[in-house]
């Protein structure tokens, strides 16, 4: 537990006892099972396949509770720890339908985070293509003063730098990072936020924005070819590349019949992408429940099993689905030493102390029963870890530890 503060384990025990969902920051120090996948990403992809111009696309298949989140949290450190930018993407009917690309295109641009020690995610960081904007100025701007204190020259070399740009596949994505980078140059925060307003597809007006190039408004005939000069532009301004993580925050068959089709020839497409010598720098991983969306007749259905059909693992990292429940850990010896590393930061939140033995005795127990719920609506992984510090905090307060009885599995 090196480097683990009493606040940040405090937020791990209250955010996991509470809901089983993964807190934003601390999975480190709990992950167990997942370090042969975490391994494969990070030398096969994040190293090498990625970081010279390949683009590749994952599911992870886990059921509710399975540890999706969790997953996409480690490689998301992993990214930033190898200087991707990251954008992680909860999928949800209202905000960001997969259904619905531009809507995927903003949620995209507003969860962009430079790399950052995952400690500071508990600090609120400013996230979002405006942030990284920013921060793009910022360091060319400092590298600049290195040289020259003159204002002008300065400037004149900011406006060379920008200007030297190619060309991206969207022009007007194009134009609005130009221009919204023009606009820090010459400090004009009402050009920044016009731009701004665009590029996370808040607001088009022609009238404000083709003074900047920008010449129609974000909708889904655009979405790819923005999702393209995304990418693009954060490998041209220094970063190793892109990481996208969607996250499925429901079921996809509660979908209409519509809704559902549009989501799966999005999910072609986007995987088609992938292929794309066009699509450069970019691996998507795209979390779901079950692979039930996948049943059907139609020719939608056939094409993305075809696409989907093979399995990511030690042996074949080129393949497509990671699946949760096919670790190489028995589930078990698993639970057991999550509870082993969760009693460990037990330790450090509260500064507890008791006997190791009573510990392991009541892990072992909790184990065995939770494993006995592994068909019930919520996973089992995620029962254990809230029945588990459910019964620490039990026995912080009276001295003992509940029975099963008394931790009241359902």
């Amino acid at each position: 537990m090196e480097n683990l503060d009493t606040a940040t384990a405090k937020i791990i025990i209250e955010t996991l006892g509470s809901n089983g969902i993964p807190p934003e920051a601390g999975v480190k120090y709990y992950t167990v099972g997942l370090e042969s996948y975490l391994k494969i990403i990070e030398k096969d992809y994040l190293k090498t396949f990625i970081f010279n111009n390949g683009s590749a696309f994952k599911m992870v298949v886990g059921t509710y509770g399975g540890g999706k989140t969790h997953l996409l949290y480690c490689i998301r450190e992993l990214a930033w720890n190898c200087n991707y930018v990251v954008s992680y993407v909860r999928l949800s009917p209202n905000e960001s339908p997969f259904h619905k690309l531009e809507f995927v295109y903003k949620a995209l641009a507003k969860g962009l985070i430079p790399p950052l020690d995952p400690n500071e995610l508990l600090k609120s960081p400013t996230i979002g293509i405006s942030f990284l904007i920013r921060s793009w100025y910022s360091e060319k701007y400092k590298k600049l003063l290195e040289h020259t204190r003159e204002k002008t020259q300065i400037t004149e070399a900011l406006l060379e730098y920008i200007n030297s740009f190619d060309f991206w596949e969207n022009i007007n994505f194009y134009h609005a990072i130009k221009e919204a980078f023009k606009s820090l140059i010459h400090n004009n925060d009402e050009d920044f936020l016009n731009i701004l307003q665009w590029l996370i597809g808040e607001s088009y007006d022609r009238k404000i924005h083709k003074k900047y190039g920008i010449f129609q408004k974000i909708d889904k005939t655009i979405a790819f070819s923005l999702i393209r000069s995304m990418a693009r532009w954060i490998k041209e301004i220094g970063y190793s590349g892109l990481v996208i993580l969607f996250d499925e925050a429901e079921k996809i068959s509660s979908l209409s019949s519509r809704n559902k089709e549009m989501l799966l020839n999005n999910l072609r497409e986007i995987i088609d992408e992938c292929a794309n010598t066009n699509f450069q720098n970019v691996i998507i991983f795209y979390a779901v429940p079950d692979e039930n969306f996948l049943e059907g007749k139609t020719m939608i259905y056939e094409a993305l099993r075809q696409r989907l059909k093979t399995t990511f693992n030690f042996f074949n990292p080129s393949g497509v689905k990671i699946y949760l429940d096919n670790l190489e850990i028995e589930p078990i010896e698993l639970l057991n030493q999550i509870g082993e590393k969760l009693f460990e930061i037990y330790k450090i939140a509260y500064n507890f102390k008791t006997d190791d033995n009573l510990v392991s005795d009541a892990i072992k127990e909790i184990a065995q029963a939770a494993y006995q719920m592994r068909y019930a609506d919520i996973g089992y992984k995620r029962l254990f870890v809230q029945k588990f510090i459910q019964s620490l905090n039990y026995f912080k307060n009276n001295g003992s530890f509940p029975t099963l009885e008394e931790l009241d599995f359902k």
